[in-house]
This record gives structure tokens, C-alpha cells and sequence, in this order.
């Protein structure tokens, strides 16, 4: 009996915090996806980078060798110049005079697109204080005004991409709306994955030459992502250190984040959208949650249907005594249609009551 009331209360509680639950064990999830990607990580780049490390020492040593007049000292103090250098986007190598500047408009336009994206790919960064400054200030008001135009974007491309193509095949197939839905959204990520990720990657094997495809396709997706680590940045990897398509090849590069950034929130905010994914995501939200955005949903999905049908079956409507009367009173007696169309109040749930009575 004791273990009976106790499984019970324990099934209750359960029940009751079941979200809690759902929550703590998306918690642990998320950290142990987290600790095992920083270890394979780890076990993958901690070779490659110890191999590095025993090439620039033995590069270093080869060169003292060779160069008997070079002290160790004075190589070391070139090299922390020319690397102090290269975090602010100067390099010693490439012909100075056909290299393009990294504060000309295009480049600052380049570099002003990274900031509000938040990208970030820290190959510019601001020289002086008085740009570090401007830099904190841009930002501050920039990154919200960025949000802002993004998410009214986004709302547009939605109404024109998946709202209105699903409610279309809904009413013309009869599908279901959630299995419609989710065959829209595959098909949209596949267009997006084909235009915005593996085309620009062939494009930019031929432009970039030192980059292989793979190289490419992470480029795309590290920017497009928004993550921007810098790695790769196009027209700063070339061995000469120069670019030959200059300016306007960055102008293109900066059209190209801004349109596919907002494709791939376009995508992401369709897939979150699909009927499967929010009932998934309700299992870890707080009750009052809940059942406030289910609310919000059904508010949302009976709106949606109720000016579907208000747009399929549109009814006439009747007109008042008020403008029967002032009809009348505009054209006169000869016109009979008006005076004798009887008056037909609206039938709501007292009127209908008091006729079946």
C-alpha cells in the first residue's frame, strides 16, 4: 500500500513538473553536445597545431642559420611587429601600391556590413581610439536597427514564400497543412542550400584560387551562419596579398551576406514555424507559456482561416435602416429597389432565441 501511495505521488509530481523536467534534461543535453564537440575538436586540431608549432621553429632556426648577421632578437622583434600588424588588417607582403586599402568606402562599407551582422571576421578592426569608440556607439544602435529591419524583411518574404503557397496548396490539394508545410520547408532549405551555399562555393573556387571547394562551402557557411571567424576572408588569402578584382569584388561579397543572411532566416523562421517543431518546443516552456502561446496560435490559425474564408465565400452585406433611409432620400421614390427592400437585422444568438420562441 505504502509503495503503491508512493509510486503514485511520484507519478503525480512528475506530472506535474513535467516541463521542469523536460528543461533540466535539455540542460544536460545541451552541455554534454557541448563538452563533446570541445573534445573532438581538441583531439583533431591539437596535432595539427603542435606540427605548426615544430615548422615555425625549425623555419626560425633555419633562417638564423643562413642569416649569421640577424640576431635571434631582432627577428623576434620584425615578427611581433608584422603579426601586431596583421590583427589590424596590414600585411608586409604583397606589392604595396596595387593593394587595396583596408579603410577605402567599399572596404569600411565591407567592414561596417560584418559589425551589424554580427559576423564579425576580425580580419579589419579599428586603429585608432577615437574609431574603437565609434565602433562601441555603431554598434549599439546599429545591432537593433539591423534586428529590426531583418525581422520586418523576413515577415514580407514570409507572407510571399510559405504562407501563401502553403494556405494555396492546402485549399487546392487537401493536404494537411502541417505534412504541406513541412514538405515546403524541406524543399525551401534545398533551394537555399543549392543557391546560397554550393553555387557561391564554385564561384569562389575560380575566383579565390587558393581555396578548394571545402574551403569554399566553409567559407559560406561560417558567414551565412553569422559565426565569422576570419579563417577565410575573400581576396585576403592570396599568397601576392593582393586582389585583381579590388573593390567591386567586395561590394559583391557584401550584396551577397547581406541577401543571404535574409534567405537563411527566411528558412530558419519557416522551419520554426512547422506545426512538429513547436509541439516540440512546448515540452521545455514554462505551463502559463504554454498555454499563452497555444492561445496565441489558435487566435493566430482561426484569423488566418477566418480571412481565407472571408475572401473565398464573400457575402454582400445589408444595408442599415439608416442607409435605406438616406438611399431614399438621395434618389428618391423612383427608385424601388431601395424602397422596398426590407430590412433584415443581423441574427445573433437574442434575435434567433426570440424567432424560435
Amino acid at each position: 500500500m505504502v509503495l503503491g501511495f508512493s509510486e503514485g505521488w511520484c507519478g503525480r509530481m512528475a506530472e506535474r513538473h513535467r516541463t521542469a523536467l523536460a528543461f533540466a534534461l535539455l540542460s544536460v543535453g545541451y552541455l554534454v553536445y557541448l563538452l563533446v564537440g570541445a573534445g573532438i575538436f581538441s583531439a583533431i586540431e591539437l596535432p595539427y597545431e603542435e606540427q605548426l608549432r615544430r615548422e615555425l621553429s625549425d623555419a626560425r632556426r633555419d633562417f638564423l642559420d643562413e642569416n649569421a648577421c640577424v640576431s635571434g632578437a631582432r627577428l623576434d622583434e620584425l615578427l611581433a611587429l608584422a603579426l601586431e600588424a596583421s590583427n589590424y588588417g596590414v600585411s608586409v607582403l604583397g606589392n604595396r601600391s596595387t593593394e587595396p586599402d583596408n579603410w577605402g568606402f567599399v572596404s569600411a562599407l565591407f567592414f561596417a556590413s560584418t559589425v551589424l551582422t554580427t559576423t564579425g571576421y576580425g580580419h579589419t578592426v579599428p586603429l585608432s581610439d577615437e574609431g574603437k569608440a565609434f565602433c562601441v556607439v555603431y554598434s549599439i544602435v546599429g545591432i537593433p536597427a539591423t534586428l529590426l529591419f531583418l525581422s520586418a524583411v523576413v515577415q514580407r518574404v514570409m507572407v510571399l514564400v510559405t504562407r501563401r503557397p502553403v494556405s494555396y496548396l492546402h485549399r487546392r490539394w487537401g493536404m494537411p497543412r502541417a505534412r504541406l508545410a513541412a514538405i515546403h520547408a524541406a524543399c525551401l532549405a534545398a533551394f537555399t542550400t543549392v543557391f546560397l551555399l554550393f553555387i557561391p562555393a564554385a564561384i569562389f573556387v575560380v575566383v579565390e584560387k587558393d581555396w578548394s571547394f571545402l574551403e569554399s562551402l566553409y567559407f559560406c557557411f561560417i558567414s551565412l551562419s553569422t559565426i565569422g571567424l576570419g579563417d577565410y576572408v575573400p581576396g585576403e588569402n592570396n599568397k601576392d596579398g593582393n586582389h585583381a578584382h579590388g573593390q567591386l569584388y567586395r561590394l559583391a561579397i557584401t550584396v551577397y551576406l547581406l541577401l543571404g543572411l535574409v534567405c537563411v532566416l527566411v528558412v530558419v523562421e519557416t522551419c520554426c514555424e512547422l506545426p512538429q517543431l513547436r509541439s516540440i518546443k512546448h515540452q521545455f516552456y514554462w505551463e502559463t507559456t504554454k498555454e499563452l502561446d497555444s492561445e496565441t496560435t489558435t487566435i493566430i490559425d482561426s484569423d488566418h482561416l477566418s480571412q481565407e474564408a472571408a475572401t473565398d465565400n464573400a457575402v454582400p452585406s445589408i444595408p442599415s435602416v439608416m442607409e435605406q433611409a438616406a438611399n431614399i432620400r438621395r434618389h428618391g421614390n423612383n427608385n424601388k429597389s431601395l424602397a422596398t427592400t426590407p430590412y433584415m437585422p443581423a441574427l445573433n444568438s437574442a434575435n434567433l432565441s426570440g424567432y424560435l420562441s
